[in-house]
């Protein structure tokens, strides 16, 4: 793959034999970003498990403290009372069948993350085959079937993010933007590197964080010791 000007800029402030700490390493992170636009800073954690294992499944949530720096639309679906709560809690979308309707005649996506009380469950089963491979099925396992959705709603406008392990093993998540800061950005992948730790399968065998790289939309991959969280 050719790269650009800018990228190539950015590669030379890299040292690629070194693992970074993690204060040092995202000082490095955010002098790669030379876009217009406030960079995502993406950290890709490389696992010691077998993701075709079912008991070595690595999935969850966590709320990182300062957010995503993204704007989260989020639909609810539910009906009634809960469907009350849910628009004075800040929903973007609430809804139920015309939701579904909506979203199956429309082919309508403007929103990003699905809240579902559970007894909407069977509803929303019909265009199952459409939110699952956007990942954007409501899920107990991530929060987002529950019947407390003003709290689902809090979190996840506060920033919470789901993490889970692909095909590779490798979990990829947003931990914020080039503009919080150096400070901010280390609190974030603080709190996202304990809750995947925390969430090691029992049945996992040798090094678990293999590998901690974390880089700019735009930029290179920076390596980072995952022993320091």
């Amino acid at each position: 793959m050719k790269h650009g000007k800018k990228y190539q800029e950015s590669v030379k402030l890299v040292d690629p034999q070194k693992l970074y700490d993690p204060r040092e390493g995202m000082d490095v992170v955010i002098s790669t970003s030379k876009a217009k636009f406030d960079e995502t800073v993406e950290a890709s954690i490389r696992l010691g498990v077998d993701p075709r294992h079912a008991d070595q499944q690595v999935r969850g949530t966590v709320v990182l403290p300062h957010g995503t720096g993204k704007k989260v639309r989020v639909l609810v679906f539910a009906k009634g009372d809960k469907a009350r709560e849910a628009q004075d809690a800040g929903a973007d979308y609430v809804g139920d069948d015309d939701m579904v309707k909506k979203i199956q005649t429309e082919n309508w996506f403007d929103f990003d993350v699905c809240v579902a009380t559970p007894d909407m469950m069977g509803t929303i089963g019909r265009i199952a085959r459409i939110l699952g491979p956007k990942g954007l099925m409501p899920n107990p396992k991530s929060g987002t079937v529950t019947m407390d959705v003003a709290k689902a709603i809090a979190d996840i406008k506060a920033g919470k993010v789901e993490y889970r392990v692909d095909k590779t093993s490798i979990i990829h998540v947003p931990v914020g933007k080039v503009s919080f800061g150096g400070e901010k950005l280390v609190e974030n992948l603080s709190a996202l590197m304990d809750a995947v730790i925390k969430a090691k399968p029992a049945s996992a065998k040798g090094t678990y964080i293999k590998s901690l790289v974390l880089s700019t939309t735009m930029g290179p991959g920076v390596k980072f010791s995952g022993l320091k969280f």
